[in-house]
């Protein structure tokens, strides 16, 4: 099972005012587990970034002069999440930024299926703190290297929380065992569907089976009573 867990940072809070997105980061999970195919990139903008997004992402519009702009990149992003399951912390928040720039750019909205942690975290946990650092010391997971934030660094944050609000590791080992079983033994799921198989036997089957039985001396059977 393939799900790929998306982060963005953004020149402000607020698309619908013009704000744009400035980083993207993909990380790819299989059976809820980080692997090592990823995807980032920044996006050259026009719109000035706020004070406050550059002193929380680090990026500024001099270190993005000479990056691609979101149409650029489109394609390789599209490319990466294809129709697979999107992971997203306050989803609202980056899945608007997401359309916003394909619409900018004449392409439809993301429909693939989305999982807000968020909300997840809420449900699993029965807390309404459910910010990414909050998270990440719950489960007791690294933050040392998030000093100003990267999206690509906050996915595979966000992927390590995803993986914990799942069940863990091993819930993860067990669904990967189970669908390699299943992929191994294809006839495993229809042994399973407890299907009656008729068998047809003939007119000459029955007087070929009652001839022989008849050449039978004193057979064992008549010795017991049915």
């Amino acid at each position: 099972m393939r799900e790929v867990v998306i982060d963005t940072e953004t020149t402000g809070l607020n698309h619908k005012e013009g704000d744009r997105i400035t980083e993207v980061g993909c990380v790819e999970l299989i059976n809820h587990i980080a692997t090592k195919n990823t995807l980032q990139f920044y996006c050259k903008v026009d719109k000035q970034i706020s004070e406050s997004a550059s002193k929380i992402s680090g990026i500024t519009n001099k270190f993005l002069k000479d990056k691609k702009t979101f149409e650029e990149n489109h394609t390789n992003f599209l490319n990466f999440i294809k129709n697979d399951t999107l992971i997203i912390h306050n989803a609202s928040f980056d899945l608007g930024f997401i359309n916003n720039e394909l619409k900018l750019i004449g392409k439809a909205p993301i429909k693939n299926n989305i999982v807000d942690t968020v909300e997840l975290a809420r449900k699993t946990l029965n807390t309404r703190i459910a910010n990414l650092d909050y998270l990440c010391r719950y489960f007791n997971i690294d933050l040392t290297e998030r000093g100003t934030h990267s999206a690509l660094l906050d996915s595979k944050l966000l992927a390590d929380v995803y993986l914990e609000l799942r069940g863990g590791k091993q819930f993860s080992m067990n669904l990967s065992y189970s669908q390699n079983i299943q992929q191994d033994s294809p006839s495993l799921e229809k042994n399973t569907k407890n299907q009656t198989k008729k068998i047809q036997i003939s007119k000459e089957d029955i007087l070929d089976h009652k001839k022989m039985t008849k050449s039978i001396k004193d057979p064992l059977w008549k010795k017991f009573n049915y």
